[in-house]
This record gives structure tokens, sequence and C-alpha cells, in this order.
């Protein structure tokens, strides 16, 4: 019997428990792995010499129009491979085949629109992101270099998710696990070794993506897999293309808004505060991820199982696996929170040794990470309504934490306040909130998803 139907068939009916285990464990390590990529970037730039601060600063201004590129991945592979594992739980590989050919179709397209775009309009977009005449520099240095490889960003990123989607979750972690590493072993040398700075950073980065985009499309290719890239089906096909958009909306809005979120952000703090303030977000921004990836790689992990047995309508086994999956996400960012309370300064060291930007972050981490304790429940329902196929349930969800309640709030709070500190409370209170309403949602949705008689 093939790997890929040994996976199929634990999908369908392996203990939960040690399935979920088996599945989230490399899907953690991928994401932790994945976001070594950007902070292996920031904490060897953060520390050049005499100019670390600056720089850091100009690399995270860079932080929106990456967050677009990878919203981008998460448009046609989350959207598509939720839709694939409900299909191969259907016994239908020939239109889980079909999802994967247009979604990579699709990719490539849009890798080329992102680059054409960004490169021709990439500094009138990061001044209005927050940039000022002191790091624009560095910040077009970055990304001038990192928009050349946003094709291997597409593809290792968006067809990841179709190694996962199959049960493959191992296969999925090594290839994240290839790039991050060689991205490890080249900063330094680029950096400081050949002194090229921000520009070796990025260049790093891509050399490390591109590797890792040829071994996932060269699994993908390979009889190894269950899913397989076929020519025929590169043929873009306004049905499937349609099916892939209506569910990858939801993540494209998830990520793309951390672009909005920044720009909010970064504005605000730079009219109230300065640069110093700008770098404190760079800093928090970074931590977040240290905290929502290991959570993404939980649901990630666990999202083929519940697709899989809700495409079988084996719903009692899908409201298992969820009951498990809430309980995970929350012990994950419930000890975050304690961690990020007691900690900030220790944690803003790892970025930047700056005393003033340190003795700031330390102020304003803990109330920044104020609601991230909650942010459990709202992944964890987010993800099982991605598994089933909701839309557009998903799709609100994803426009409510950050452009209905997050946006307006760190507008108008610092107003409200008359100083920078209303913009730090803007997060916590929409992460409360936001969490509340999408798992007050879930359970009212819940016996029509998933009738208690299967």
């Amino acid at each position: 019997m093939s790997q890929s139907r040994r996976s199929e068939e634990a999908l369908a009916g392996a203990p939960i428990g040690p399935l979920m285990v088996k599945l989230a464990l490399p899907a953690v390590a991928a994401q932790l792995i994945n976001m070594l990529y950007n902070i292996v970037d920031r904490i060897y730039i953060g520390h050049i010499p005499e100019v670390g601060r600056t720089a850091l600063t100009g690399l995270g201004v860079t932080f929106p129009i990456l967050m677009l590129i990878s919203a981008f991945t998460a448009f046609a592979g989350m959207g598509g491979a939720p839709l694939a594992s409900i299909r191969l739980g259907a016994g239908d590989r020939e239109g889980a085949e079909k999802i994967l050919g247009n979604s990579t179709a699709l990719l490539l397209i849009l890798a080329a629109v992102l680059t054409a775009v960004f490169s021709l309009i990439k500094e009138p977009v990061l001044m209005a992101f927050g940039a000022s005449e002191d790091t624009i520099g560095y910040a077009l240095d970055y990304i001038s270099i990192y928009l050349i490889g946003t094709v291997f960003v597409q593809l290792a990123l968006g067809l990841n998710a179709y190694i996962t989607a199959q049960g493959q979750a191992l296969v999925a972690m090594c290839s994240v696990l290839i790039g991050a590493v060689l991205n490890i072993a080249l900063d330094p040398v680029f950096i400081f070794g050949l002194r090229m700075g921000v520009k070796g950073a990025a260049l790093a980065t891509i050399i490390s993506q591109g590797v890792s985009a040829c071994w996932v499309v060269g699994f993908l290719c390979s009889k190894r897999s269950g899913l397989r890239i076929r020519p025929k089906n590169l043929r873009l096909e306004g049905r499937v293309i349609g099916k892939i958009a209506s569910l990858g909306i939801a993540p494209f809005i998830m990520q793309s808004t951390e672009s909005l979120v920044t720009v909010v952000l970064n504005s605000g703090l730079q009219f109230y505060g300065g640069d110093l303030y700008v770098g404190t977000v760079t800093v928090m921004q970074s931590v977040m991820q240290m905290v929502v990836m290991p959570v993404q790689g939980v649901t990630q992990g666990v999202q083929p199982i519940m697709s899989y047995n809700f495409g079988a309508q084996n719903y009692q086994r899908v409201r298992h696996t969820f009951r498990l999956l809430l309980r995970t996400t929350l012990t994950v960012t419930i000890t975050a929170f304690l961690v990020v309370s007691l900690f900030p300064k220790p944690l803003a060291l790892i970025f930047n040794d700056d005393s003033e930007l340190v003795e700031l972050v330390g102020k304003v981490m803990p109330i920044f990470f104020g609601g991230i304790w909650a942010f459990g429940a709202q992944m964890a329902c987010q993800s099982a309504f991605m598994a089933m196929g909701q839309a557009k349930i998903s799709l609100f969800l994803a426009l409510l934490r950050k452009v209905i309640l997050l946006v307006p709030l760190a507008i108008v709070l610092p107003m409200v306040t008359g100083d920078v500190m209303g913009i730090y409370v803007a997060e916590p209170v929409a992460d409360i909130l936001a969490s509340a309403t999408t798992l007050t949602l879930f359970l009212r949705k819940r016996k029509t998803l998933l009738p208690e008689n299967k």
C-alpha cells in the first residue's frame, strides 16, 4: 500500500488523538520553521552595528507588502486545499487534482502580477506604510530584492498546503525545513560576511524560498504524492477557480488585513510617537508571529481530518476533532499570554539591544498582548468553518477581527486618550470581542453543520 493511500485511511479511521499529534506536530514545526525566514532576518538586521535599530524599523515597514504577497498564496493554497480534502473524502480524486492544477496556474499568474505591480509602486507604498527619510533606504534595499523571488514564495507556501491536505504533514514540514535551514545558514554570510546588510537578508530569503519551491513542485509531480500536478489540469476553469476563490477569500482577507493593520498602526505610531514607536510594532509583530504560527500549525495539521470526514459525512469524527483542537489552541494562547506578560523585555532583546527600544517594548507589550489568551478560540472555530467549506461565514470572521474591529479602534482610541497608548489598547479589545463572537457563532451553527445522528 502506498504512503498516500495509508495517509487517507488514517484520516478516515485512525484514533483522533494520536492522529492529531501525528499531523499537527509536523505542521507546527513547519510554521515555526517558516517563521524563521522573517524572524532570523530581523534578529540579524537588528544587531548590525550602529544602524541596527534604524535598519530594523526600515525592514518593519516592508511587512505589509510581505503579508500581501503571502495573502495571495493563502487565497489559492488555503482556498483550494480544504476543497481537495473534501473531494478526497468523497472519493473524487480526479476532482481533487483539478483543484490542485487550477491552484498551481493561479499562483503563477498571481506571482507575475504582484512582482510587476509592487516593483513599480514600491517607494510611495512604503512611505505610506510608515517609512521615514531615515528608514526608506533600508526598506527599498530589502523589498527590491525580495520581489524577484515572489514566484518562489507563491509556489512554496501555496502548494505546500496540498501536501498537508492529503495527510502527509511530515513531507510538508520538510518542504519548509529545507528552505529555513538554508536561510539561517546564508543570512550571516550575506549580511555580515559579504557586508550586504539588508540586501543580503533579502537575497538569502529568495534563494531559500527557491529551493523550497523546487522541492514542493517536485513532490507534487511525483508518484509519492496522492494528489499530482498534471498538465491537463493547469488550464483555468471558471467553475473551479470560483470555488477556490469563494473559500480562499477568507484566509486572504485574514492575512492581507494584517497589512492594513500594520499601515494603520505604523501611521498612527509615527504621528503620535515617531520612529521609536514604529520600531515597537516591528518587535511585537515578530513576537506575535512566534505565538500565532504554532497555533496556525495546529489548525492546518488538523484541518485535513475535519475536511476529509466532513466530505465522508462522518460528523461525529469532525465534532471530536474540533473539541480537541479548541482545547489545544486555547492552551497555547493562554500560555503565550502569561509568558509575554511576565517576560516582555527578554523577548524584545531577541530582536534588538537598544536600551530605549527595549524599555518601551517592555512597557507596551503586555498591553498589546492583553487579549491573546482568547485568540485560540477564534483560530479553532475559524479553521473548522474553513475545513467544512463554509465560505460566507469564514469571510465574515476574517473581516471581523481586523477590518470591523481593530482598524477603527486603532484610529479612534488614540483620539479619545489623546496619546499613543490608545493604539496599543486597540489590539486586546479587538481580540477579545472577535473571539467571543466567533465562538458564539460556531456553537449556534454546530447542530446544522454537524447533525448529531451521524
